[in-house]
């Protein structure tokens, strides 16, 4: 995932969105790895969002979870995919101030082997997709 720069962290010109890039497999269906995604910079962010945060112990890694609820600590982001951990079941609670935004948008790049007409009509159509809210993951995570 890419880095901010050094103007966002010292509070100047912050741009509302900005591009990242999945790698592993926690948030497997939702997300691949190698999904690019736009991420809305300092969204309200509501339980069941796709959130891009600061890793609580490593914060020069940025990471792609989905925020559950909000509890005492901060939020409680998990992967939708329950077995690459990574989350906070792993680390705990993030402090709201170590999530930056909310992921709006994914597409999928187009692979290199991908040159017939059918291949880049099936690219086409599902190459960009929003990414909505899972209220009911939310719920269903909850209990873990």
């Amino acid at each position: 995932m890419p880095e901010l720069s050094q103007e966002t962290e010292r509070g100047r010109v912050v741009p509302p969105f900005g591009l990242a890039e999945v790698t592993g497999p926690s948030m497997v269906p939702t997300l691949y790895h190698g999904d690019r995604l736009v991420v809305h910079y300092g969204a309200r962010i509501r339980p069941g969002d796709v959130v891009v945060l600061r890793h609580p112990f490593q914060q020069d890694l940025l990471v792609v979870k989905r925020a559950v609820e909000l509890r005492e600590g901060g939020w409680w982001v998990l992967g939708d995919n329950t077995y690459a951990g990574g989350d906070s079941t792993d680390y705990g609670a993030v402090p709201e101030d170590l999530v930056l935004g909310r992921v709006r948008l994914r597409f999928r790049p187009l692979k290199a082997g991908q040159r017939s007409p059918l291949a880049l009509a099936r690219w086409a159509l599902s190459a960009a997709r929003p990414v909505f809210s899972d209220r009911s993951a939310s719920r269903r995570l909850r209990a873990r």
